[in-house]
């Protein structure tokens, strides 16, 4: 193995402590004899442990091994391997090397480790190749990366020429991508010293734009203008205001689900994480993907001036900001700062133009392009909410006569109409549900 691994042109940055290379060294060793039989049974367990660990956390099955060299084409980045993002098969004499490459892990897909199992008295590399994983719900595991790379790894088995792995593994990067912003939905920053900038959010709420009832106008809106910005045409920034509750985040969520396969990413920044927002567009402004800025109740008081960054970045720096990236926010506030009625008048013992402060504060909101106003619903608008979230769940067996009647009362000790109200006014009849045996 170390003799295939050596040779690697194009993947020759995969880390000196990765899986393959630290077998392909316990290989050597047991090929040279440098290492006793006990420490080579220990060294080989522990990278077996480490590949169950990778395995657990991204739901591989069947053919470990497998899976996991095809986990290391999808997610190494390159130069090759982003030129192939963009176009796919492309002309050029890098083309012979990676071939070459590709080949060498195709040799280590059908690496035959017999020899070693039976001179050294183990068998954990024959249980890997036909593993039977544990049903576990998609929120333990990254689904998302999962599912691609068994799509890759089967491509490769089923490869027969190189012709046919090179167009297998091109035309993987050229539909699914590569590395952690390709094969992953969603992102949030990370604060700790040593690690990358943005890490993946490994399971993410599987919602649809249908799941918001009512709204029509609004989902229309947000719908066209993030259709546009996938598609590489002119779109605006989006603020969603309104009252709480109404959906606003759940409609930022489900056209991450609905655009996701046409290349849309998502990066979660809180407001206190403003400041980053130049390195994380330096970040992704060059990669072949669509990116939102996504900023969850986003709102300011008086005394604090993190907006200043945010508008900065929208409009108004020196560095454009890429053609790739859009903010999309929510909040409860129409104008996002604070506002006081000082600050409609130019008479203060402090400021002397204090109408300026408030053209001061409204100039972020008017960054955003387009902002799409929640409201609360109506008595009626709300009523006709629970009944067509409960009616998808035949479990419910109320009249819609007994639904109104109780939402009524349901509402009245919460937090009045609202779509999350009624969501919430369902699951409590959901729960209610017993348990079919």
């Amino acid at each position: 193995m170390h003799g295939l691994t050596s040779r690697l042109f194009i993947y020759k940055n995969i880390a000196p402590d990765s899986i393959l290379l630290r077998l392909a060294e316990i290989c050597r060793a047991f090929r040279e004899g440098s290492r006793d039989r006990e420490k080579l049974v220990e060294d080989i367990y522990t990278e077996i442990h480490r590949l169950l660990d990778l395995a657990t956390s991204y739901g591989f099955n069947n053919n470990l091994w497998h899976n996991y060299l095809a986990f290391l084409l999808a997610m190494t980045e390159n130069p090759f391997t982003l030129v192939s993002e963009k176009t796919g098969a492309h002309e050029g004499t890098v083309n012979e090397f990676a071939r070459h490459d590709f080949m060498i892990f195709k040799n280590l897909f059908d690496y035959d480790f017999s020899a070693m199992e039976k001179e050294l008295g183990i068998s954990c590399f024959s249980i890997i190749s036909n593993y039977q994983a544990i049903g576990k719900s998609e929120h333990i595991f990254n689904k998302s990366v999962s599912e691609k790379v068994q799509l890759l790894s089967a491509a490769i088995e089923k490869a027969g020429t190189p012709v046919e792995l090179y167009d297998a593994v091109t035309g993987f990067y050229r539909d699914y991508g590569v590395g952690k912003l390709g094969m992953n939905k969603a992102f949030r920053l990370s604060h700790d010293e040593g690690r990358e900038l943005l890490i993946p959010i490994t399971s993410t709420e599987n919602v649809t734009i249908d799941d918001l009832v009512g709204y029509e106008s609004q989902k229309a809106r947000l719908i066209q203008n993030t259709e546009a910005f996938v598609a590489g045409r002119k779109a605006n920034n989006l603020l969603l205001y309104g009252d709480a509750g109404t959906g606003k985040s759940t409609s930022i969520k489900a056209i991450l689900n609905k655009y996701y396969g046409a290349g849309l990413r998502m990066i979660e920044l809180y407001k206190h994480e403003v400041q980053n927002l130049s390195r994380i567009i330096n970040e992704v402004k060059t990669r072949n993907y669509r990116f939102i800025i996504y900023m969850d109740d986003l709102s300011f008081e008086e005394f604090e001036v993190e907006y200043k960054y945010l508008k900065a970045v929208i409009e108004g720096g020196i560095e454009a900001k890429p053609e790739n990236v859009l903010i999309y926010a929510t909040s409860n506030r129409r104008h996002l700062i604070r506002e006081t009625w000082s600050d409609r008048s130019d008479i203060s013992q402090n400021e002397v133009h204090r109408s300026d402060t408030m053209q001061e504060k409204l100039s972020l909101a008017a960054r955003f392009g387009e902002a799409i106003g929640y409201y609360k619903p109506s008595q009626e608008e709300y009523l006709n909410i629970v009944i067509t979230l409960a009616r998808r769940h035949p479990e419910i067996t109320l009249t819609d006569d007994e639904l109104k009647a109780e939402a009524v009362k349901w509402e009245m000790n919460h937090s009045g109409v609202s779509g999350r109200t009624a969501q919430q006014f369902v699951n409590h009849l959901l729960s209610c549900v017993p348990d079919k045996k």
